[in-house]
C-alpha cells in the first residue's frame, strides 16, 4: 500500500490529545553567517523528548479505531522508539514490555521504565530482535516495530506535515535516517502539500547501511553495531517499506563524525536547548546542499529529539569547536 497525504491528516487527528505541537526555531546569526533561512522543527519539544511518539501513538490508536486494542504491546528499541512506545501504551492503559540491546543509553533506559515499561535486557541486538519476535508470538499481542510499519511511518510525518502548514515556500525539507520511518513520512507529507520542495536524508557516514542500500538497489544490512555517536541512527539495516521511501528522496548525505560533534555543540548554542547528535547532523548535510545554491534558500530541519545521555554529552564536549564559527568549518 501506498501512503498517501490523507493518511498523514488522518494520523495528525488521532495524535492530537496524546502529542505536544512542537515549535519552530530560528537562528538569525545562522542565517546571517549561511546566507539562508533555516528553520528547525524542534521534536525534542515532544512528548518523551523526540519525534517517535508521534508514531507510537498513532498506531496504538489506530488499533483502537479498528477495534483491535491487543492485550499487550511490545516493541525492540535501543533508544527513542523504547521510550515512545511505553508512553503511548501507558497513555491507552495498555501493559508493554520492551526489548532493548545493554549498549542502549542508560537515561534512555531508565526513561523506558518510568513510562511505566517492564525493560528487558539483552547482550546483541540479534538477541534483542529475536526475543520481541518471540512475545510477539503470544495471543493478543502487539508488536510496534521501529520503522518498518504504515501507521507508524504516518504517525511520523505528522512532524513535516505540521511545519509546512506553518511555513510557506520551502526548498528542502531534511531529516536524519535510522531506519527511515521518518524520512517515510517526511516525504510522503511533503510530496502531498509542497511538491516542488526537496525532501533530503542524513546518515552517519560510519552507519551508512541506508546510502549502501540506495547505491546498490537492495538492503544492506551492517555486519556490525556501528561506531557512531549518533545512536538514533544505528540501525542496522532500512526496511523493505521504508526502502521504497528513501528510493524516492531527492539527496543523501552521508556525515563523519568529527562533523556531527561540530553540529550537536553549535545548534545546542544557537538554539539554546538540547539537540541530539543525530539530528544535528543534519546541518553539515544543510552546509553542503545551500554551498551549490546560487540564490537564497529556505531550508527546514527536523530536529528529531534531545535525548543524550552523559557519557555521550562527555565525548561532544571533549573538544570545544564554538570557536570556529559556521562560515570556515571545512
Amino acid at each position: 500500500m501506498s501512503l498517501k497525504l490523507d493518511d498523514i491528516k488522518k494520523a495528525r487527528s488521532r495524535i492530537g490529545p496524546y502529542i505536544n505541537k512542537t515549535p519552530i526555531l530560528t537562528s538569525s546569526l545562522l542565517n546571517q553567517w549561511l546566507g539562508h533561512e533555516i528553520f528547525f522543527k524542534a521534536e525534542n519539544f515532544q512528548k518523551i523528548g523526540a519525534f517517535k511518539a508521534r508514531g507510537a501513538c498513532n498506531t496504538i490508536a489506530w488499533l483502537k479505531e479498528q477495534g483491535n486494542r491487543p492485550s499487550k504491546i511490545v516493541a525492540n528499541s535501543s533508544g527513542n522508539h523504547a521510550q515512545a512506545v511505553a508512553y503511548a501504551a501507558s497513555s491507552f492503559g495498555i501493559p508493554v514490555t520492551i526489548f532493548m540491546p545493554e549498549y542502549s543509553s542508560k537515561i534512555k533506559i531508565q526513561a523506558t521504565k518510568s513510562y511505566g515499561a517492564e525493560v528487558v535486557l539483552s547482550k546483541t541486538r540479534i538477541i534483542t530482535d529475536e526475543k520481541v519476535q518471540e512475545a510477539a508470538s503470544e495471543k493478543s499481542v502487539y508488536w510496534i516495530p521501529p520503522f518498518n510499519h504504515n501507521q507508524v511511518i504516518c504517525g511520523q510525518g505528522t512532524a513535516v506535515y505540521e511545519s509546512l502548514r506553518d511555513l510557506e515556500n520551502v526548498d528542502a525539507v531534511f531529516a536524519p535516517c535510522g531506519g527511515g520511518g521518518l524520512l517515510s513520512g517526511s516525504l510522503i507529507a511533503t510530496r502531498g502539500l509542497s511538491p516542488k520542495t526537496q525532501v533530503i536524508g542524513v546518515e552517519p557516514l560510519n552507519a551508512n547501511d541506508a546510502a549502501e542500500s540506495l547505491r546498490k538497489g537492495s538492503i544492506q544490512r551492517l555486519s556490525t553495531v556501528p561506531n557512531t555517536l549518533a545512536d538514533g541512527a544505528m540501525t542496522m539495516a532500512v526496511g523493505d517499506i521504508t526502502f521504497e521511501y528513501l528510493k524516492q528522496l531527492d539527496d543523501f548525505f552521508e556525515i563523519e563524525e568529527h562533523h556531527i560533534v561540530y553540529w550537536t555543540q553549535w545548534l545546542t548554542h544557537l538554539l539554546k536547548c538540547r539537540i541530539e547528535p543525530t539530528c544535528a547532523m543534519s546541518m553539515e548535510a544543510v552546509r553542503r546542499w545551500l554551498g551549490t545554491k546560487k540564490t537564497k534558500k529556505r531550508v527546514l530541519v527536523v530536529i528529531s529529539g534531545g535525548n543524550m545521555d552523559q557519557a555521550t554529552t562527555q565525548k561532544i564536549w571533549q573538544k570545544d569547536w564554538l570557536g570556529v564559527i559556521p562560515t570556515s568549518i571545512i
